[in-house]
């Protein structure tokens, strides 16, 4: 029997062979058909990892689609139809998207939302800053306050127009869902988008969904075995609705509590009924994910999508990507509230990423309204703060077979960065921006 030590990823480069790796994709599997029994899931994988060794010449490193392969075998043969059939899609989801991002550059997306994506293009333009060229001359002019000024302003009034938009709807909508992919500035427009309805005699009441995470024990974990925070399948959706029906019928409901330190739930803790003029928020990653509420009629909730749209091209003519600017983002915020380390950010963004890009990206034409948060002057800001993170992060994961991602990540915003005149002085940005969510100093409590 060959016991099996490595296997051939898809690039071609031999890493070592984890077999949590396979217990923890047919967990997934599960998980997102109803199933939360874990020790199964080993089980079966255990199975997988023997007939590979069965059947593997000795010396022979297996292909990860020859192990994905057996995956699919052991499901159907052990009578886990529905389970195979999820992970038979999910496959070949992954595969059209690996495809799609080899020739991304020849077909547009149709998850862009191009109407918002032209206004704010032609916002760079008139504001000469749409390109890292512009932008540094305009450093060079002494005009950093000057762009922080007029950044500010678009921002604020995207904010302007969907509180008047949500207040117009009137005593019709009982939910408001503020969504949008991780360190997109969710918290701080919550924060401007309440003051602004209050003003409307309308009140946004939590309903804290992180309180729905099922206990620790029961999570789907990421390909490395991280506990996966980042997918809508953590979240006892089923539950969540339940309390939304009920909420929006008059009814009192009990809402759960979750312990983020101990890993568990603890049920029915604190009771919550609406108000007269009140109206149920939601401030999640997953908030435009179909069965977060599809409970709830649609003329019922109003669906708004957050995303730093920045369009600023660097000197190859590339534009900046948003998931750059946000992953920046959370490593800055998380170092100043998690005692992170920027480099597990880093390294931790990769399933990050593919969750967003499975559960939030294809959702986002379904959204009512899209705010933008990008700030072009918060990209100098990052050069003087993380050029150097960046430098040593290229030259550490180069030849890294297992750390792909982080290295090709790493490398490109360093590109970016290394171009961008940095400014060191921050004291420009107001103390209410969305910015100051992620650099400190906001006058807001998060």
């Amino acid at each position: 029997m060959n016991k099996i030590t490595h296997v051939v990823k898809r690039s071609g480069a031999i890493v070592p062979f984890t077999p949590e790796r396979i217990s923890n994709a047919i967990y997934r599997a599960a998980v997102s058909v109803g199933g939360r029994d874990r020790s199964t899931a080993e089980d079966l994988s255990k199975q997988v990892v023997q007939l590979l060794e069965e059947n593997c010449p000795p010396g022979h490193h297996p292909h990860i689609e020859e192990i994905q392969d057996l995956v699919e075998k052991v499901l159907i043969e052990n009578g886990h139809a529905r389970v195979a059939k999820h992970y038979i899609l999910y496959r070949d989801e992954r595969a059209r998207r690996r495809s799609e991002n080899a020739d991304r550059r020849s077909r547009p997306s149709g998850n862009i939302p191009w109407a918002k994506i032209w206004y704010v293009l032609n916002w760079a333009v008139d504001h000469k800053l749409n390109t890292i060229e512009k932008l540094n001359e305009r450093i060079a002019l002494g005009e950093f306050p000057a762009i922080v000024n007029e950044a500010e302003s678009a921002y604020k009034l995207d904010v302007e127009n969907v509180t008047q938009q949500i207040a117009d709807q009137g005593d019709e909508l009982k939910v408001v869902v503020i969504t949008g992919p991780s360190s997109s500035g969710k918290t701080t427009t919550t924060i401007k988008l309440s003051s602004g309805l209050e003003k409307n005699g309308l009140k946004l009441v939590t309903l804290n969904v992180d309180n729905y995470f099922f206990s620790l024990d029961l999570h789907p974990k990421d390909e490395f075995g991280d506990y996966d925070y980042e997918t809508p399948q953590a979240l006892d959706l089923s539950l969540i609705n339940e309390h939304l029906e009920k909420l929006i019928a008059g009814e009192e409901v009990i809402i759960p509590f979750y312990d983020f330190k101990t890993g568990q739930r603890q049920d029915a803790v604190t009771p919550m009924r609406l108000a007269e003029n009140e109206i149920i928020l939601i401030d999640s990653l997953h908030g435009l994910f179909p069965n977060m509420t599809q409970a709830i009629p649609p003329e019922q909730k109003f669906l708004l999508y957050l995303e730093p749209l920045l369009q600023m091209k660097d000197r190859r003519g590339e534009y900046i990507r948003w998931t750059d600017i946000r992953l920046i983002r959370r490593m800055l915020r998380d170092a100043a509230h998690r005692a992170y380390d920027p480099r597990r950010t880093l390294l931790h963004w990769h399933y990050v990423r593919a969750s967003e890009m499975r559960n939030i990206i294809p959702y986002i034409n379904t959204a009512d309204y899209l705010i933008n948060t990008a700030m072009p002057y918060e990209l100098p800001l990052y050069s003087h703060r993380l050029l150097d993170n960046f430098a040593e992060w290229t030259r550490e994961f180069e030849d890294d077979p297992l750390r792909e991602d982080a290295f090709t990540r790493a490398e490109r915003v360093y590109g970016v960065l290394a171009e961008i005149t940095p400014v060191e002085d921050d004291s420009p940005v107001p103390a209410d921006s969305v910015l100051r969510e992620f650099i400190g100093g906001s006058c807001y409590s998060y």
